[in-house]
């Protein structure tokens, strides 16, 4: 979306506006959606009216008190937003219209979304562990962000009163976006929202020793931007409906509800007329497994959209740009496990020790990646880089995706100490715990279905790495040994390569040594 119109207005100027009321219908490149208002007050002034069209960002409504001056604000003239430009210093930094400076109160700090990954171009605010006017200390944590590997805790580097939130929960904006602003206990709020709305790049940290003229108290300025979000979940015969059949809820209730797994027309809404909003997401009590039967009857087709988390929006597009760039092929092998059996049966035999299959391919292969930097390896625009450490990465699935955290050094550590390192990354990737800097830097990963049966299956390559190995289940079926038909133990691997990084040749080099650390176990340990 680049720009919208306004198809209808459901408030007038001077009515009343409570959080959670349909301004607008707004319609976008793709459909026209419902946009719900964050705040409440007076409606002040109406930007565009039905029928306009604008770019996103222009000013739409302004909310606030009855009576306010909002002379300040309109500026710019013609109900647009006033064009604005940033100008900073060493000692301050001032927010600068054509007509007007509003500069952020003394002693004000603007924290904006980090970049907890190196992948990270957006994220998502999972939870508030602070509210606007809480006190927050250095070191606090503010709030969960979920990135595109994780849910991580996001902490405080500043003290004093949490003046300001710029996102809401479940809401979601570019790395360096405003998430909040902290400042002296006292400081007028109004003021803060006031230079955020002038400044152009409100990522700057501001800090000037200048105050504004005064400016509206409690005024909002609504713009044509994130809150419009088509996401829908579950719909079914019953739920309460407008005229055009669609779920009364708000846009923000329905995305909520399908991150969350809700189905709307199991919600009881408090808004308008029985309209589905936040808080009704929020307080949400699952009902009975099994009721949901009862809404669809025998034949009545029925469908659920579940929104793109960051997560899977990112597996997406890393997954499709190795997919359509690496020239991908693939190396098929059948190792003999016998021998591995019997090693990991032995090496569990001593106490409190205890390792996997995986914990023993991992190493095997961390062992044979430095015998064969070729593999360990990455293509870039002027070159090849060959890496000497063995950083593997180890494919982890999760509730919504996978994540590939990194065992560092692989190669020297012990079997025991790869084992623990796994699943401790297992548990804590699953609990959305795992920190930025422990899924990066991999120079090769390995990918391993066989706990759920899969005997032989393709990875896509998890770039920047030259290469993944898929692991599949350990099968028991008649070989041949030393002329004789046997009952053995078999498992199949498979070697994806880009072929730009990695020959055909040089791949089988290396499978055949894998071959010798895992059909060989012992010589991994002497």
């Amino acid at each position: 979306m680049e720009e919208g119109t306004v198809a209808k207005w459901f408030k007038k100027v001077g009515d009343q506006v409570s959080e959670g009321d349909i301004l607008a219908e707004i319609e976008t490149d793709k459909a026209t959606m419902e946009f719900e208002s964050f705040n409440e007050g007076e409606l002040l002034h109406i930007g565009i009216q039905e029928g306009g069209t604008a770019p996103v960002d222009t000013l739409l409504a302004i909310i606030g008190d009855k009576g306010e001056d909002i002379s300040a604000l309109l500026s710019g003239g013609g109900g647009a937003a006033p064009q604005k430009e940033v100008k900073s210093s060493a000692s301050n930094t001032e927010t600068t219209t054509q007509s007007e400076t509003v500069a952020m109160p003394e002693g004000v700090e603007v924290i904006t979304m980090p970049r907890l990954s190196d992948t990270m171009e957006e994220g998502t605010v999972a939870k508030w562990n602070k509210k606007v006017g809480d006190t927050v200390n250095e070191g606090d944590i503010l709030a969960e962000i979920e990135t595109d590997k994780a849910t991580m805790e996001f902490e405080s580097f500043y003290q004093g009163e949490l003046l300001h939130i710029g996102l809401q929960e479940g809401e979601s904006a570019p790395v360096d976006s405003v998430l909040a602003v902290i400042g002296k206990a006292g400081t007028d709020k109004s003021q803060v929202v006031a230079a955020l709305a002038s400044s152009s790049e409100p990522t700057i940290k501001q800090e000037a020793s200048s105050l504004p003229d005064p400016v509206p108290t409690k005024t909002e300025v609504v713009s044509e931007v994130q809150s419009i979000a088509p996401v829908a979940a579950s719909v079914v015969p019953t739920p309460p409906v407008n005229v055009n059949g669609r779920i009364i809820a708000s846009p923000l209730a329905k995305k909520l509800a399908a991150d969350k797994g809700i189905d709307l027309s199991r919600v009881q809404g408090t808004g308008d007329g029985g309209r589905i909003i936040k808080r009704d997401i929020d307080q949400y009590q699952p009902q009975v497994a099994g009721t949901l039967q009862a809404f669809v009857p025998s034949g009545t087709e029925s469908i659920t959209e579940i929104a793109n988390s960051q997560m899977r929006k990112t597996i997406a597009k890393r997954l499709s740009a190795s997919k359509f760039s690496a020239p991908h092929y693939y190396l098929g092998v059948e190792f003999d496990m016998d021998n591995a059996i019997a090693f990991r049966n032995q090496y569990n035999s001593i106490p409190d020790t205890k390792i996997s299959f995986n914990d023993i391919v991992v190493k095997a292969a961390a062992l044979s990646l430095k015998r064969h930097p070729q593999v360990n390896a990455k293509w870039e625009e002027h070159q090849i880089t060959q890496h000497h450490h063995v950083h593997v990465g180890v494919a982890v699935a999760v509730e919504d995706g996978l994540v590939v955290p990194v065992v560092k050094f692989t190669d020297e550590q012990t079997l025991p100490q790869i084992g623990a390192s796994v699943k401790d990354y297992a548990v804590r990737a699953r609990d959305k715990k795992l920190k930025a800097e422990e899924m990066d830097g991999s120079t090769f990963t390995i990918s391993n279905l066989g706990m759920f049966g899969i005997q032989e299956f393709t990875s896509i390559i998890n770039q920047p790495n030259g290469a993944i190995l898929s692991v599949g289940a350990i099968v028991q079926k008649p070989v041949v040994k030393e002329g004789a038909i046997v009952i053995g133990n078999t498992m199949k691997l498979t070697l994806a390569c880009d072929h730009r990084v990695v020959d055909g040749a040089t791949g089988a080099q290396f499978l055949q040594t894998l071959r010798e650390f895992v059909e060989n176990p012992l010589t991994m340990v002497l």
